[in-house]
């Protein structure tokens, strides 16, 4: 069973990473989160998902299970759903705009 959702996890982040930058959630209720990620990107605004990727797999080894791209405060944040091989789950804040690692809840 963790081998099929590993292997799902791994064609969904494919087909992410092919649609840079994002098709994820910029905030829930709007029909064009899919638009407003690519114009942010387009305008130099976020980073594309591919630029982020290594990072926050160097920081937080695993499979990972969701990307959103979120409005905090004044800023565009990545949130990375991360699984750790010990099945633990955390949560990694990316800045968007600097590309840099805002949060790394360990454990949560």
């Amino acid at each position: 069973m963790r081998a099929i959702l590993k292997r799902l996890a791994i064609a969904g982040l494919a087909g992410l990473v092919l649609l840079e930058p994002l098709a994820a959630r910029a905030d829930v209720d709007d029909d064009g989160d899919h638009d407003r990620a690519r114009d942010l990107y387009e305008h130099g605004e976020i980073k594309g998902l591919a630029d982020i990727l290594d990072l926050v797999r160097a920081k937080a080894p695993g499979d990972i299970v969701a990307v959103d791209l979120i409005r905090k405060a004044d800023r565009w944040v990545y949130q990375f759903q991360v699984v750790g091989a010990d099945g633990r789950r955390r949560t990694v804040e990316v800045d968007a705009g600097a590309g840099v690692i805002m949060r790394d809840g360990e454990g949560d």
